[in-house]
């Protein structure tokens, strides 16, 4: 049997589109009520900070190079934001979109090809109906991962999911769920994962869900939208520039994916990691530099998706991996040169 060639060109759309995540400030006592909350804004702050960095041998063991440097003001111009003097709750709003579709690759040069991926892709369909997937991203949504370093210290955190096309609404206790596992069987999560996995599963169906979480995290305290990526940071610049929209704290929408799709652990090093890490083609996790599926051991999504089109020989578990990239969106052809 002849060899399939996989398409040159080839690109799939993101299934899980969430908006930006817009930040405001109000009282946990009176977190449902609308009329408490304040968009929660910038506030530019300038600081003398300490020389702090690792220093050249020749200056730290020289008493008088150290002292010389220490003196020198290390002046920074810093975003922050906080909550009101007297507001103890976070309340993030996003929604989020999960789109079907899938069978159908937004560019593809390759008929042939097409045909394969196809019936892959409607066997695997037929087979698990994307409820794995669909569980897991919903307990990313209860478990409040989307927060980040917002979950950390916080004494409480709520999570309300509505369901705005069927009017279904669930409401979570993010402190009861774990999100170093993915192991979970709560009704609930189940509940809301089956919705998800039915959008995913149909040709052209999707989902529309309206997320409000209540983080209380304390009386004035700081919180964390996202922070921007300044290219220039030279002198006279700020050297933390913060994410806002329409002068309201934000959250990207694109942090806010990366935390819904923080599901594999199918990786091989998960049984010493012990940590689900983001839906990416190498198993990319840039803060830890490391690149958990590497192609020299055949795990990474290029390998499996090759296999998984024209072979069909994957265990469940790579085949809910390779869902999950195409799922995550790219683009993924061939290029025909070395």
């Amino acid at each position: 049997m002849a060899k399939t060639t996989l398409a040159s060109v080839l690109a799939f759309e993101k299934k899980l589109v969430p908006s930006d995540g817009y930040m405001y400030g109000t009282f946990w006592d009176k977190r449902n009520d609308k009329s408490t909350r304040t968009p929660l804004k910038l506030v530019e702050k300038s600081v003398r900070g300490t020389i702090s960095n690792r220093l050249k041998k020749s200056v730290a063991n020289d008493p008088d190079k150290l002292n010389a440097e220490v003196e020198k003001p290390n002046l920074q111009t810093v975003d922050a934001c906080a909550l009101g003097e007297e507001q103890d709750t976070l309340c993030l709003h996003f929604t989020l979109k999960v789109l079907g579709g899938l069978h159908e690759p937004s560019a593809c040069n390759s008929p042939e090809f097409l045909k394969k991926y196809q019936t892959a892709i409607e066997s695997y369909t037929q087979e698990e109906r994307f409820e794995e997937l669909g569980r897991r991203y919903a307990l990313n949504l209860a478990n409040g991962r989307f927060l980040w370093r917002n979950r950390v210290g916080a004494e409480a955190v709520e999570i309300v999911v509505k369901d705005l096309i069927n009017e279904k609404e669930w409401i979570f206790d993010a402190k009861a769920f774990s999100i170093r596992t993915m192991e979970n069987d709560d009704t609930k999560v189940l509940e809301l994962g089956q919705a998800v996995a039915t959008a995913l599963a149909s040709k052209d169906d999707f989902l529309m869900l309206d997320v409000t979480c209540y983080a209380k995290v304390g009386k004035a305290q700081e919180v964390y939208p996202s922070e921007e990526l300044v290219m220039d940071k030279g002198q006279g610049k700020k050297s933390k520039v913060l994410y806002e929209v329409d002068g309201i704290a934000a959250i990207h929408s694109q942090k806010i994916g990366n935390a819904l799709r923080t599901i594999d652990t199918w990786y091989s090093e998960y049984e010493t990691e012990r940590r689900p890490i983001a839906i990416e083609p190498y198993g990319a996790v840039t803060n830890l530099g490391r690149a958990f599926r590497n192609p020299k051991d055949k795990e990474d999504f290029y390998t499996l998706f090759e296999r998984f089109v024209t072979e069909n020989d994957l265990t469940t578990e790579q085949k809910h991996y390779v869902a999950a990239v195409l799922v995550r969106g790219g683009v993924f052809g061939e290029s025909d040169k070395e």
